[in-house]
């Protein structure tokens, strides 16, 4: 397959507004890097910093800055949702995400595909209780709802155990099997991306 040119854009809901350490921009990064080494350039966002108005359409008025992120997602071939847990759910931030982007089922190309169609999207969960496969369940539904395909192996987590307040960032390393599974997911993303971007879904009919 001849290379294809690809950008990410990796969306991180911390409930924590930088400059302060987030776990989960660590691991998002993590995946972004994976993501350098097949060629793609990457981005990360942390959506906390910006004024994400509730609500379901793609812009909610003044002051209003989703439509600057949607600008940014429409512009990227992968994105990555990276989540901490927050009692077992994906963050309110991420929530918000997902129902900012719920809007795109309403808009569509030229012959008739959400706008979202031909993206791919993977998920990245960290967090010091258990949860990740859940939260990695409900955000893929979300995700394939809207209109993103995901790859085969396109979650990767880091859970601590039960009842042990550990952050993914006080780790002195990557545990292997993280390692891996965010090389995996890179490197199918990458793969999906490619095909997608050489042959679109077919038109609405």
């Amino acid at each position: 397959m001849a290379p294809t040119t690809l950008t990410a854009l990796a969306l991180t809901c911390s409930l924590k507004p930088s400059p302060a350490p987030s776990s989960t921009d660590k691991i998002a990064r993590q995946v972004l890097d994976e993501l350098a080494a097949h060629g793609v350039e990457g981005d990360l966002l942390r959506v906390v910093d910006f004024d994400v108005r509730p609500g379901v359409e793609t812009d909610m008025g003044e002051g209003d800055q989703w439509p600057s992120i949607r600008e940014r997602i429409l512009a990227a071939d992968i994105l990555l949702l990276a989540t901490p847990t927050w009692v077992g759910h994906p963050s309110s931030v991420a929530q918000r995400v997902m129902e900012r982007l719920d809007a795109e089922l309403s808009e569509t190309d030229d012959e008739g595909r959400p706008s979202m169609y031909g993206k791919v999207a993977v998920v990245a969960v960290v967090g010091n209780e258990d949860g990740a496969h859940k939260i990695i369940a409900d955000c893929f539904q979300a995700l394939d709802d809207i209109g993103f395909t995901v790859p085969a192996s396109g979650g990767t987590y880091w859970n601590n155990e039960a009842m042990n307040p550990k952050d993914y960032l006080d780790l002195d390393r990557t545990p292997d099997a993280v390692a891996s599974t965010n090389k995996k997911l890179a490197s199918n993303a990458v793969h999906l991306a490619r095909l997608l971007k050489q042959a679109q879904y077919p038109p609405v009919q």
